[in-house]
């Protein structure tokens, strides 16, 4: 993806039975860093007492002394990578969360979005409850502090029936961990086995990291219970019509994931063919957008058997917070990631493939970018359809007035773009490429079709930010 506005959600991760859990938790973070870069924590349990660490920053920055690891004793632990979709960017905000209340302590870290947030916080507001964070996750847990059940699995089952939304969830109880996902399956969540441990994470390449097996999914609406009595499984939920993140499998999961039973590898790899059959380009050759349409990219060159070229090389090591020169230069957010290889494009009738388009505007500059490299010809392909419409289940977005789908026509798009020929892939062809069809995957931002119904403030948060945005 050319412009950095659509942002990774959050990744999860939760382990229990395994001897210094805090420091496989750390590297279970480390495979997740792509979901978000905002701040990262653990909370980590021995039986009798919490213990935990979190900050903004990266992985690797918040946890940069070993020490730290050293004191989030016990085999039990969870972890959090943080992008924020609610509550502004704070430390305040950094999961996971944690309480101490009736049934002692409790943590808890949440990938996705709770449609429902405004009202639920304003009810509870009103009724008593006062919040440390602009967080929606904070919410779960005051609706577990205030549940009636007897033991903390129905708490937690009681508390997250009254929510609405996406959400993957892994809770530490002091003595058992907890993972939930919303009965639509917004988002993923995956089980693993690391030799007598059990591994919950948002995707399985960080199991990976670890050496932990993929066993299965959590599915949508279930809630599992880990703890050294084993692993209990329970679907307290009405069953509903799935609606997988069709998103996760264009550009947010690694290509080394297995995430809804699929390798997110393979997914796009047939995205990009499916994009050739569709939107065929008169080109001497394609090019990536690096790197996370690399894969789609090598698809489409497959069937269309046009050749594979490096036409952009992209700076790995752009720091968080990039001080900009004094002097201008033009089109330098495009130029500090990008650089074009001029003898790979000069004279060449060029198709760039990338996996989605949100305002343009950095797309716009790229192709300024590769037509000053001397390219003849600039094909533009994208492996997704165009975006007309903002998310409310966990994905950082710009508004439907921000998103230049929304008011465009394909053809406006080229024109702005500038480029000669301009190919979206189609919502059928998208969803033709998994084999669980398409009648299970959420198509909203696409399409305008919500799969469930949102609340008239739904994406708007108490501070008053924009839809699933920043401040």
């Amino acid at each position: 993806m050319i412009e950095k506005l659509i942002h990774e959600e959050c990744g999860v991760f939760g382990i229990f039975g395994a001897r210094k859990a805090s420091e496989l938790t750390y590297l279970g973070l480390y495979a997740l860093q792509h979901r978000g870069q905002e701040g990262a924590g653990i909370v980590s349990s021995n039986g009798e007492r919490f213990y935990q660490h979190k900050a903004l920053g990266e992985v690797n920055e918040v946890f940069s002394n070993k020490d730290t690891l050293n004191q989030l004793k016990g085999d039990l632990a969870i972890g959090h990578n943080r992008y924020s979709t609610t509550g502004i960017s704070s430390s305040i905000n950094v999961q996971p969360l944690s309480i101490a209340y009736k049934k002692g302590n409790l943590a808890l870290a949440h990938n996705g979005n709770l449609t429902n947030s405004y009202s639920l916080r304003i009810y509870m507001e009103r009724t008593g409850s006062i919040f440390q964070t602009s967080s929606d996750s904070e919410i779960i847990l005051h609706l577990v502090a205030r549940s009636r059940k007897e033991t903390v699995e129905e708490m937690i089952q009681d508390a997250i029936s009254k929510v609405k939304g996406a959400f993957s969830l892994v809770f530490n109880t002091g003595d058992s961990l907890v993972a939930a996902r919303d009965p639509y399956g917004f988002r993923p969540l995956a089980l693993g086995k690391l030799n007598n441990a059990w591994v919950v994470a948002s995707e399985t390449c960080a199991f990976d990291i670890i050496g932990a097996k993929y066993e299965r999914d959590i599915e949508p609406g279930e809630v599992v219970v880990i703890n050294h009595k084993g692993i209990k499984s329970s679907s307290p939920f009405k069953p509903v019509k799935h609606a997988f993140c069709i998103f996760e499998f264009i550009y947010f999961a690694r290509p080394d994931s297995m995430i809804y039973g699929e390798n997110v590898d393979k997914i796009r790899r047939r995205l990009g063919r499916q994009l050739a059959k569709e939107k065929p380009a008169p080109a001497d050759i394609v090019i990536s957008v690096p790197d996370s349409s690399n894969t789609a990219t090598l698809g489409y060159c497959e069937e269309s058997r046009i050749k594979y070229e490096v036409g952009l090389i992209r700076n790995h090591y752009i720091g968080r917070t990039f001080i900009e020169p004094e002097q201008t230069i033009r089109d330098l957010d495009a130029r500090i990631k990008f650089n074009p290889v001029r003898g790979v494009l000069k004279d060449q009738r060029v198709a760039i493939v990338d996996d989605s388009i949100v305002r343009g505007t950095t797309s716009k500059k790229l192709i300024k970018m590769l037509r000053n490299a001397g390219a003849k010809e600039v094909h533009f392909r994208v492996s997704s359809p165009p975006i007309i419409s903002p998310c409310f289940y966990g994905i950082d977005m710009p508004t439907k007035e921000e998103l230049i789908a929304s008011s465009k026509s394909v053809e406006e798009i080229r024109e702005y773009l500038d480029v000669d020929s301009l190919g979206y892939l189609s919502i059928p062809g998208m969803l033709s490429m998994h084999s669980l069809g398409g009648r299970n995957f959420c198509v909203a931002c696409f399409s305008g079709k919500y799969p469930t119904k949102l609340e008239e403030n739904s994406g708007k948060h108490v501070l008053e930010r924009k839809c699933c945005g920043q401040m």
